[in-house]
């Protein structure tokens, strides 16, 4: 290179998702010319169904009008940001004021750096789940923060130990990650633990930002953390259409919260991105108007998926959670297999990931990319339809 990176880039590594999405598609191609069929990718939570006809229908009539490809407001047409209150308020229960409270985002993804980059100084400390999504981890880091991992406990159904929180260091600690029904374990949220939290970070000044992009799957009774009691002085809420509305690749996602929080948040989005096409809001709008049918005949195909899934989990000897919630499924592996990994420079979980990928075309993704205490543990996702799953669970059978 002619220059040198940024330092900050020192700190983060390629999204592993995409490192090893790379390495699948030269597989596929070595497969390919052999005759093979292609890997069955059981990784990344990509949800692989339709989105509701209405958005569809809605995106095609818009986008064929005049005057409606030019850029757009940064605080997001008015309808949409209408839609998203009429949502939270009759699924969650919780009112906001569309005008102030709400900023529509490029994705919740992209959310995650810009509250970073909102409120995060040079050494401020940010309490980061582990496990937990790894973006939560590079965001702190890019912004040149400190990351202060704290442990979400099997034993407590992984949830923080609180009582821990409670002893640990917490000068410094200016922003928290949480997340439920948690990525990757499945875990649901409750108003118990939201209360939890709430009053935490009351107590030490924190704020909170709740990831809560899956809260709808698999799950009847959807909860936001603005249920729990003073939860708008110290919470942000990030929400998102890509996995209720199967619309990942639409990047249709918001941030919740604050009046005066949103207007900092704009500060830095605005810089970011000149908003999001017309024709696509309004195509969210209509989504977002779907009623209770489209998200019981969601769930009802997770369901189906998930007792594939399960069956895999099996022929590995890996244990799991029969009522966890979300797009994937957690499983810790048996004795034997760590007891295997020992001496060999992988975890438990990056043995069996690269045994079935190498040996059989299934790609299962090993715990360890979610935090330190993963090693013993992998994760599948439900972004597979039935028959490719019982594939994969043939496929399996075959090597183990």
């Amino acid at each position: 290179m002619i220059i040198q990176p940024a330092k900050r880039t020192e700190c983060v590594k390629e999204y592993y998702f995409s490192v090893k999405n790379k390495e699948m598609a030269k597989l596929n191609a070595e497969r390919l010319s052999r005759g093979e069929d292609r890997i069955i990718n059981l990784g990344i939570g990509a949800p692989d169904g339709m989105p509701p006809l209405s958005a569809i229908q809605t995106l095609a009539t818009e986008s064929a009008k005049p005057g409606v490809h030019a850029y757009q407001s940064y605080t997001g047409i008015p309808e949409l940001r209408e839609a998203l209150a009429r949502w939270y308020k009759r699924y969650y229960g919780v009112t906001l004021d569309p005008a102030t409270e709400i900023q529509p985002l490029v994705g919740s993804k992209e959310g995650i750096l810009i509250l970073s980059l909102t409120f995060l100084n040079p050494g401020d400390k940010v309490l980061v789940p582990d496990p937990g999504y790894p973006t939560y981890t590079s965001s702190t880091l890019l912004c040149e923060a400190e990351m202060v991992p704290y442990r979400l406990c099997p034993e407590k159904k992984w949830q923080p130990d609180f009582e821990a929180l409670e002893q640990m260091d917490l000068t410094g600690v200016k922003m928290m990650w949480t997340n439920y029904p948690n990525m990757p374990t499945g875990a649901p949220a409750s108003e118990e633990l939201y209360q939890k939290i709430v009053d935490f970070a009351r107590r030490h000044h924190i704020l909170v930002i709740n990831d809560n992009p899956y809260s709808f799957v698999l799950n009847d009774r959807p909860l936001s953390i603005f249920g729990a009691e003073g939860a708008r002085e110290c919470c942000l809420e990030l929400n998102s259409l890509s996995k209720a509305h199967n619309m990942s690749g639409w990047r249709v996602g918001m941030v919740a919260g604050d009046a005066d929080m949103i207007r900092e948040i704009l500060k830095v989005k605005s810089q970011m991105d000149s908003g999001m096409f017309r024709p696509l809001q309004l195509a969210a709008v209509s989504a977002l108007d779907e009623g209770e049918d489209w998200f019981r005949a969601l769930n009802a195909e997770y369901r189906r998926r998930k007792e594939v899934v399960w069956k895999i989990f099996d022929r590995l000897g890996a244990t799991y959670d029969l009522d966890s919630q979300g797009l994937f499924v957690w499983g810790k592996l048996p004795e034997k297999t760590i007891e295997e990994a020992v001496g060999t420079g992988k975890t438990p979980g990056e043995l069996i990931s690269d045994r079935l990928l190498y040996g059989c075309g299934v790609f299962i993704t090993p715990g360890f990319v979610f935090g330190s205490s993963c090693g013993n543990y992998i994760r599948s996702s439900l972004c597979n339809p039935v028959e490719k799953l019982e594939s994969a669970l043939a496929k399996v059978s075959s090597i183990v």
